[in-house]
């Protein structure tokens, strides 16, 4: 008879700690914000503006900061929240894109179609991180 757990309390022990999945959560938004924000000081930095292009690259840096607490949060989401795996590694993605968008600035035959990229895994996060699957704990 003690071994019957109440719904409240197997629910409750089903899904990732709300902290550490707001905190993601948050985190996601700021860098898809910070990547329209960049995206939008690059298109007016190719209209002919120094100070723009400029911009651009910081945004940019303040964007690659942000994935870098994202990779710790995705971590602790799946670590020790038990969540999906596959945002930690797509954080990891994130990263390293954006790392590689800051030697290719030169580049535009590589640095737009990369910036795309990380737009588009930024939006699949988006989607994940604020589905009702994502406070889920995996098996």
């Amino acid at each position: 008879m003690q071994e019957v757990m109440t719904t409240k309390t197997l629910h409750h022990r089903d899904r990732v700690s709300p902290g550490l999945l707001w905190t993601l959560r948050i985190l996601v938004t700021a860098q898809a914000a910070g990547l329209i924000v960049a995206a939008s000081f690059a298109g007016q930095g190719v209209k002919g503006g120094e100070a723009l292009a400029e911009t651009h690259v910081m945004a940019g840096m303040v964007v690659h900061l942000i994935a870098l607490v994202q990779i710790i949060a995705a971590v602790l989401v799946w670590r020790p929240g038990r969540g999906a795996g596959w945002p930690a590694l797509a954080s990891l993605a994130l990263f390293l894109i954006g790392m590689g968008q800051h030697f290719t600035t030169e580049m535009l035959g590589t640095h737009v179609p990369s910036g795309v990229m990380l737009f588009g895994l930024d939006v699949a996060l988006l989607v994940w991180v604020w589905s009702s699957r994502a406070a889920t704990r995996s098996s």
